[in-house]
């Protein structure tokens, strides 16, 4: 052998033992963790060594500032994704149908690609050379060229993918729907759907490949559940009762292996399943309002969980299983990705805003029955933000909403077949939660109230604490 193959061979030992020793490296002053915030229209940038925010990358502005005509940014800031090599962070705004690429070392804008109806995840192919982003509100993957930021094809999928991810070995990807229960598996040769995989529900937002890669595993937000599929005969290998909006999930690892982290938004909690053949559940971990991303350091000794309705990310030690910390993040946090080594020099801080949101107020609404909700507060500024989620009411039935002891609704809102109905209503909220300025406040009760029922406690459908 020639003394230059020699020091080629080296290096590229070199190389891959690096490659593995930062695989498994615990979060560091390089590391990035990155939220998709939907209301605010931002991305929050956290430093995982100090569980500081560090700023926020904006993309558009709050709701409900965002209505114009002439309004050019990003409306809806959901889905994110990353190059193999960390050095871009994609951004999925599915209200203004579009892909933002940003460079993780500046936090600068790249470039916009602009694709078909509310896109919803996306991620880079495991060479890095193309970024594949499902269009939810339509039936296809559009694959889109890094370099030049343009659409290169479509590839057909069945109707309402939700996200998709890439085995490592460069074959295969599977593509989730919202909308369908059924996962497709694309060959990346031929870019063609090669099996569906029937499953459980209709509405899945996430997968994710367990640490050996063997399995997938996507979640139900609609009924609860986690199906397990296997990758070497595409088939499902079993289903999780999870809980009741369950949203996404991570993998960590402590002294007992590789472990499931699945939040549970509904129940306000983080559930621990055990990754062996017969999946048990370990822990239920608390978390903050509405838990949904979620993400693991590099080494899995910490996971990352974004809070929907906290407006914020929780920690958890994977060791002892126990929030940590707490970190402010932007309004609606929504994906949630862990980026290491995304900062090769310095701070990272430049092109990054000051939060631009409060805090949020969460208040639960409960019923006699099986019907629950709860609304979110936000302070807008000279006006305030209500947000309902309505669950498990008569389907297909108008709710009036009535809030602070107001003769009038501040919202109406239909429930769906299912008896579900979210919604935003705007205006002076500040009667409901005090928090949300400096003025006394006066009643603080929420009532929801079925057809033209006039607001009481006693015929209320769900109703607040007093």
């Amino acid at each position: 052998m020639q003394l230059t193959e020699l020091n080629k061979l080296t290096f590229a030992m070199t190389l891959a033992v690096a490659a593995m020793g930062t695989a498994q490296a615990a979060p560091g002053t390089q590391d990035r963790v990155y939220t998709a915030d939907q209301n605010s229209n931002t991305v929050s940038v956290i430093d995982p060594s100090t569980n500081q925010l560090l700023g926020q990358i904006r993309l558009g502005n709050q709701r409900p500032d965002i209505l114009s005509p002439l309004y050019k940014g990003q409306v809806n800031v959901h889905g994110l994704g990353f190059s193999p090599d960390h050095k871009t962070l994609i951004a999925i705004s599915n209200g203004s149908n579009s892909v933002t690429f940003i460079d993780t070392a500046t936090n600068k804008v790249k470039g916009v690609t602009y694709i078909g109806r509310s896109p919803h995840e996306g991620f880079f192919t495991a060479d890095g050379r193309e970024v594949w982003v499902v269009v939810r509100g339509e039936d296809y993957v559009s694959v889109i060229d890094p370099v030049t930021f343009k659409e290169k094809r479509r590839i057909q999928t069945t109707g309402g993918p939700g996200m998709v991810m890439f085995h490592p070995d460069g074959k295969l990807a599977f593509v989730v729907s919202s909308f369908n229960p059924v996962v497709d598996v694309i060959d990346m040769k031929t870019s063609k759907v090669i099996k569906h995989i029937s499953v459980t529900s209709p509405f899945s937002p996430f997968l994710q490949f367990t640490p050996d890669f063997k399995e997938v595993w996507m979640t139900h937000k609609d009924v609860g559940k986690v199906t397990r599929i296997d990758v070497a005969t595409l088939t499902v290998k079993g289903v999780i009762d999870t809980g009741f909006i369950t949203n996404h999930l991570a993998f960590g690892k402590n002294a007992g292996g590789a472990r499931a982290y699945v939040t549970v938004g509904g129940e306000n909690v983080v559930k621990v399943y055990s990754t062996g053949d017969q999946p048990q559940l370990m822990a239920t971990i608390p978390t903050g309002a509405l838990p949904h991303g979620a993400w693991a350091s590099d080494d899995g000794s910490k996971v990352y969980v974004g809070l929907e309705n906290g407006d914020g990310v929780d920690v958890i030690d994977t060791a002892s299983n126990k929030v940590v910390a707490h970190v402010a993040a932007g309004q609606a946090p929504q994906a949630l990705v862990y980026v290491s080594h995304a900062v090769p020099t310095g701070a990272g801080t430049s092109n990054l805003v000051p939060r631009v949101n409060g805090e949020s107020s969460n208040i639960a609404l409960k019923s006699r029955g099986d019907a629950k909700g709860f609304v979110v507060v936000r302070s807008l500024g000279v006006t305030d933000a209500l947000e309902v989620f309505l669950y498990k009411l008569k389907p297909e039935t108008v709710y009036n909403v009535y809030a602070g002891g107001q003769r009038a609704p501040v919202g109406r809102f239909k429930t769906d077949g299912k008896g579900m109905a979210n919604g935003t209503a705007i205006g002076p909220m500040r009667d409901v939660r005090p928090g949300l300025a400096q003025q006394p406040a006066g009643a603080s009760r929420i009532l929801v109230m079925e057809g033209d029922t006039p607001a009481g406690a006693e015929q209320a459908a769900l109703a607040s604490s007093e």
